[in-house]
Formats: structure tokens, sequence, C-alpha cells
């Protein structure tokens, strides 16, 4: 008779919600208008003058419009849009983070799994996952080297100043999205290494004991 285990270690857990986190880090970093950041200008208004900062991101921007911040996406046909208003770097780096979260994603719902199927075809369901999660994060750094070789774009010399150009920004300065972009990259590597602690905790001497002991439930923190 087959029978169902349901196992959480302190170390699965902690993979399980470090991977969940990179994920997130990355994903608000992609959807996020901050990868960029110009030096504060002024303008004037009808209550005298007022301070805005343009920022740019890998498909969406926010500017001054008619008298208004406005923050919205330029990709408005996706990868066919124009290269003079979507650059090819910026457009490759979008393909890339967005295959790189998929991937991520599998892997999340893997952690999330692991805590009732510790193996698929005879495989760790962790070491797979790690595998899977070492992929993604080449592939998230693909997509980050390419964005700053689009730094000569147009698009970019408009807020940063003519003077940039690729891996040059000029006026500009890296934003916060930015950062939680190389975060999550970071972590997921890391995840990728600690699953392996992960599958070594699930198949432990004192689990083993657990389910010897007929306990379905095995829950070790």
């Amino acid at each position: 008779m087959c029978r169902f285990f349901m196992i959480v270690t302190g170390h699965s857990l902690a993979w399980m919600l470090l991977s969940l986190l990179a994920f997130i880090a990355v994903l608000s970093a992609v959807m996020t208008p901050r990868w960029l950041v110009s030096s504060p200008r002024t303008i004037d208004t009808t209550n005298g003058t007022e301070l805005y900062t343009p920022t740019v991101g890998i498909y969406n921007r926010c500017t001054r419009l008619f008298g208004r911040n406005h923050c919205g996406n330029f990709n408005m046909e996706g990868l066919a849009t124009d290269s003079t208003v979507f650059p090819e770097c910026w457009k490759a780096t979008l393909f890339f983070m967005a295959l790189g979260l998929t991937v991520m994603g599998c892997t999340v719902v893997a952690a999330l799994l692991g805590c009732c199927m510790q193996s698929v075809g005879g495989k760790s369901i962790f070491n797979l996952a790690g595998v899977t999660q070492a992929i993604a994060g080449i592939i998230y750094l693909l997509g980050m080297i390419l964005y700053p070789a689009g730094w000569g774009a147009e698009r970019v010399q408009r807020i940063c100043g003519t003077e940039a150009d690729a891996f040059y920004l000029a006026n500009c300065t890296l934003g916060w999205a930015f950062y939680s972009a190389a975060f999550g990259v970071t972590l997921t590597f890391a995840c990728a290494i600690f699953s392996g602690q992960a599958e070594k905790s699930t198949a432990s001497d004192k689990v083993q004991d657990k389910m010897n002991e007929g306990k379905n439930l095995i829950c070790l923190i």
C-alpha cells in the first residue's frame, strides 16, 4: 500500500521561502519603471516651480506630460515596437527576464510540492529544482547584461544627457529596481546551491525514524 508523507524541515522551508523571495524580487523589478533615475528637474507651473524626476525601466517610464506626472508602457506593440521607441537590447532584456521568471516560477511550484513529493522519476525534486534555478539565474544574467548595453538609445539620452552611451549613464543613476533585480538574481543562485541542503534534510536519519514510526506528517524545524 502506498503511503503519503508530508515532510517539512527547517532547511526545506527556508529554501522554499528564499526561492519565493528571489522570484518576487525580480518580478517587482521588471514591472517597475525605476531602473534608471534622472537628476531632478525644475519646471514652471501656475503655482510657481515644481521638481520632478524622470525614470525609465525595461519597457515603461515615468515622465511629465501635459502638466502631470505620467507613468506608462512604451512597448505598445510588444517586441514588434519600433526600435527607436523600444531599444533592441531592452527587448532582449525583457525576453530573457520573462523567460527566467517563467523558469524560476516552476521551481517555486516545485518547492511547494517538495513538502509532499520528494522525487520525480526517481530524481530528487530538490536537486532538479536546484539545477533549474541555476539555469534561471544564467538567463537572468543575460538580461541584466543586455540592459546597460542599450543606454546609448535616444530614450536614455533624453533623460540622462546626450553623453549617455552603452554602459555609461551620464547624468542618471541606477534606481532601486535595478538593485532589486540584482538581489533577486544573486538569491536565485544562492537558492540553487542551498537546494542540496534542503534535499539532505528531508532524507536525514531523523526523518526516516519518523517515517518508520508511522507518522505521515513530519515537521522538523
